[in-house]
């Protein structure tokens, strides 16, 4: 079977994995960690970088820093992951859910400004498969009502807006570093903080609500405990096979821009015969090639699913509408509320593409996605 997905071209990692436990420095914010956050502060040209357990406690400590209260509105796109929810919901905040454009898939902009009202706190677009959102619209109207703009950006890593890095352009931003990820350590994240306003309580909220990282800089004789926090310091083995990821990100790039580039060359013709459609990338973002997936009706994708598993390839479709999930019916959701999500939620399947997907499994997912007739 050809998997959907799989962590690839750990060499490096491996090797730093290695010297990090002949260090004996293993817990987190090690050496490795901050190499890893210097490296994206300078690529990215953040603020701040700070690696995290995962993506969603980056997200959740983007809601504290904003100091979320009951009643606060958030505004999110429903076609996303539970996450990007979650983090807000947690603190009181009421989701307010937003449709996605019907070619990129991304949060619609233009349908924004009618959910804004004033208790929206927060706007947080989701790059969805690494291409842009619409940042200079989100980003005006965000000024304009007082909100604050939370890049979602766990798709996007090294992605640019009109020349502008991804996870740059937020007040906030997130970024994961999941196995299913470019850039992977299992399981990881990363707040980038753009607004240094936010920059000192964002490394407390990170040591427990403790200003241990000033202490540890000299800045202080001894560290207690300041403000509310939580754990989400990364171990410093995960920050060695992270950096490893880091390190070799023109490799990485290199080849999934290929897988992608090759699956869009060869099944165009194929998809368009059929009514099919393939994933659009507008000309001012740079993607990340981070997914290859296909809209296609919902009657033909489950007998497409099952077609490709018959042929030894694993095929998966993606987010669920979050607006008529149960969770998110008690949140305000409705059906019919997001008809391009709601649509696509069904549509939607994506292709195996990773790291180090060979030519050859790759020309066997073509000619099992081409014998596909109905």
């Amino acid at each position: 079977m050809i998997p959907f997905t799989r962590p690839g071209l750990l060499a490096k990692g491996i090797a730093n994995l290695g010297e990090a436990m002949a260090s004996g420095k293993l817990s987190g914010d090690g050496p490795f960690c901050r190499r890893a956050e210097k490296l994206l502060e300078e690529a990215l040209g953040a603020k701040r970088a700070l690696v995290t357990t995962s993506c969603t406690h980056a997200l959740e400590m983007s809601a504290l820093l904003l100091d979320l209260q009951p009643g606060d509105e958030v505004i999110v796109p429903a076609f996303t992951f539970v996450s990007t929810v979650n983090a807000f919901v947690l603190r009181g905040a009421r989701p307010i859910f937003a449709d996605v454009r019907a070619d990129t898939l991304n949060l619609d902009e233009t349908h924004l400004e009618a959910l804004v009202t004033p208790r929206t706190k927060a706007i947080v677009p989701v790059h969805y498969a690494g291409v842009a959102c619409e940042m200079d619209e989100i980003g005006a109207i965000a000024k304009r009502c007082g909100a604050a703009v939370v890049e979602d950006n766990a798709h996007g890593l090294f992605g640019t807006y009109r020349g502008r890095p991804l996870g740059s352009i937020g007040a906030l931003a997130t970024q994961s570093f999941h196995d299913t990820k470019n850039f992977t350590c299992g399981e990881g994240g990363a707040l980038l903080v753009n607004d240094p306003a936010f920059t000192e309580r964002a490394e407390i909220l990170r040591e427990k609500g403790t200003n241990r990282s000033r202490f540890f800089r000299g800045q202080v004789d001894k560290y207690t405990w300041v403000d509310v926090g939580s754990s989400y310091v990364l171990s410093d083995l995960l920050g060695a096979l992270l950096l490893g990821q880091l390190q070799t990100r023109e490799e990485i790039q290199g080849n999934r821009g290929r897988i992608w580039k090759r699956y869009a060359a060869e099944l165009a013709g194929w998809a368009t015969e059929r009514g099919y459609r393939l994933p659009i990338v507008p000309a001012h973002c740079e993607q990340t090639f981070h997914m290859f997936y296909l809209l296609m009706p919902a009657a033909a994708r489950t007998a497409f699913i099952d077609h490709l598993k018959a042929r030894g390839v694993q095929a998966v479709f993606h987010y669920q509408a979050l607006n008529t999930s149960p969770m998110g019916l008690t949140h305000g959701g409705k059906a019919g509320a997001c008809p391009v999500t709601e649509r696509v939620s069904d549509e939607l399947v994506r292709l195996p593409l990773y790291n180090d997907l060979t030519d050859d499994d790759q020309s066997k997912v073509i000619e099992a996605v081409r014998s596909f007739t109905a």
